[in-house]
C-alpha cells in the first residue's frame, strides 16, 4: 500500500473547510451542546457549502468526492463540533445502501434530494436486544403483494424525526438467522414514528431516538437487494462508513490539541507560561503523535475505498483499525487536554470537557471497539 500523500487540491479543500468551519460551526458549538438540539442554523450553512453532495455519485447530482475528501470534511467539522460533523456522517451512512445495491429507480429517486441537501436520511440496524449480535434482530418484513408490511422497533437511530427517509432491517425470513435479513429505504410519511430521544452525554446537537414501525406498509420496489441480503448489505455498509467515523474522533482529538496547546501557551504559573514545563510538553507531544497516526490509518482506509476494494477482508480490517484506534485516541487525547487545562477544563467555559464527551461515543458506535477488535483479529488468523 502506498503512503497516502493528499494532493493540492485535498489541501486547499482543508483550508476551505477550516475557514467555514472555525467562522460559522465554532461560534455556534457550546450552544447546540447545551440545547441539545438539532441546529438548522448548522444544517442550512453546511448545505450552501454543498457538503451534503460529496458523498453523492455526480451521475445523481452529487459532487462525487474521493472517500479521502470526504473524510478531511468530518475531520474539520469535529474539530469545532462533533454534532455537526454528525449531520453530514449519517445521511451518507443512510445512502451507501442505496449507491452500492439500490435500484436505479431508487437512485435517481433519492440521491438526487439528499445531494442537495433537501432530505436526509437515518440507517436503523440496531435494537432493544440486537446491538452488536445484528443477527438477532426481531423486526418483520412480510411480503403482501407488491408491498411489505413492517413491524417492530429500532434503537439508536441518529437523526430520529430529522430524516426524511430511514434504511431499515428487517427480517423477511426468520428461520434463517443472519441470512433471513432484508433491507428497505422507508419514508418518514409512511406510517413510521419516532419514540423516545435519548439524553445523551455527547454529540448532544445530534437526536438519537426509538424508530417504530407498525404495520407500516412499503412497496417491494423499495427493497434495497435482493431478500436475504440485508445482512451483507449492513456489514459492506459498515466497511465504507467506520473509516468516517475514525476521521470525527481525528477531528475532536485535534480540536482538543489545538485548544490545550493555545491554553498552554497563554497561561502562566511559577513565573512563566505552562508551555515551558517539559513534562507538559512531552503530554502534547504524545497527543499529537497518536493523533497523527490515527490519520493516518483513516486516510489508508478511505483510500482503500477509493481504489474499489469493496468487499475485500482488507478493508473490514483498515476501516476497524482505523475506527478502533482513531477514536480510544481521541479519548485519551481529549482527557489529556481536558488535565492540561485543570480545574477550567472540567467546565463548561472551555471546550474541551465537551470534545471529551463528543470523543466516547466514537468507541460505541458503528461498532463498539470491542468489535473492531474482533474484525480484525479474524482477518489476522483467516
Amino acid at each position: 500500500m502506498q503512503p497516502i500523500l493528499l494532493t493540492d487540491e485535498q489541501r486547499e479543500f482543508r483550508s476551505v473547510l477550516r475557514r467555514f468551519s472555525e467562522g460559522k460551526i465554532a461560534p455556534r458549538a457550546a450552544e447546540v451542546d447545551e440545547r441539545a438540539e438539532f441546529s438548522w442554523d448548522n444544517y442550512r450553512d453546511c448545505v450552501a457549502m454543498e457538503l451534503p453532495s460529496l458523498g453523492v455519485p455526480t451521475e445523481y447530482g452529487g459532487a462525487g468526492a474521493d472517500a479521502v475528501t470526504q473524510a478531511i470534511m468530518v475531520e474539520e467539522l469535529a474539530r469545532v463540533c462533533a454534532s455537526t460533523s454528525l449531520m453530514m456522517l449519517i445521511s451518507k451512512l443512510g445512502m451507501i445502501p442505496v449507491i452500492n445495491w439500490g435500484s436505479e429507480e431508487l437512485k435517481q429517486a433519492y440521491l438526487p434530494r439528499v445531494a442537495s441537501g433537501q432530505a436526509q436520511a437515518s440507517y436503523c440496524l440496531s435494537e432493544p436486544d440486537a446491538g452488536s449480535d445484528v443477527a438477532a434482530m426481531s423486526a418483520r418484513a412480510v411480503r403482501d403483494g407488491d408491498s411489505y408490511v413492517l413491524n417492530g422497533v429500532k434503537y439508536w437511530t441518529t437523526n430520529a424525526g430529522i430524516s426524511d427517509t430511514y434504511t431499515v432491517f428487517a427480517k423477511t425470513d426468520p428461520a434463517a438467522g443472519h441470512r433471513g435479513i432484508s433491507c428497505f429505504l422507508v419514508e418518514r410519511d409512511w406510517g413510521l414514528r419516532i419514540g423516545k430521544l435519548e439524553k445523551k452525554l455527547g454529540v448532544r446537537g445530534s437526536p438519537t431516538g426509538e424508530v417504530l414501525l407498525e404495520d407500516v406498509r412499503v412497496p417491494a420496489t423499495h427493497r434495497i437487494g435482493e431478500e436475504g441480503q440485508g445482512f451483507y448489505i449492513a456489514m459492506g455498509t459498515l466497511d465504507r462508513s467506520r473509516p468516517s467515523i475514525g476521521a470525527q474522533a481525528v477531528g475532536i482529538a485535534q480540536g482538543a490539541i489545538d485548544y490545550a496547546a493555545g491554553y498552554v501557551k497563554q497561561r502562566r504559573q511559577f513565573g512563566r507560561p505552562l508551555a515551558e514545563l517539559q513534562g507538559l510538553q512531552f503530554m502534547l507531544a504524545d497527543m499529537a503523535m497518536r493523533t497523527e497516526a490515527a490519520r493516518g490509518l483513516v486516510y489508508r482506509a478511505c483510500a482503500l475505498i477509493d481504489a474499489g476494494a469493496d468487499g475485500a477482508a482488507e478493508l473490514s480490517a483498515a476501516g476497524a483499525m482505523a475506527k478502533c484506534f482513531a477514536s480510544d485516541t481521541a479519548m485519551a487525547v481529549t482527557t489529556d487536554a481536558v488535565q492540561l487545562l485543570g480545574g477550567y477544563g472540567y467546565t463548561r467555559d472551555f471546550p474541551v470537557e465537551r470534545m471529551m464527551r463528543d470523543a466516547k461515543i466514537t468507541q460505541i458506535y458503528e461498532g463498539t471497539n470491542q468489535i473492531q477488535r474482533i474484525v480484525i483479529a479474524k482477518n489476522l488468523l483467516r
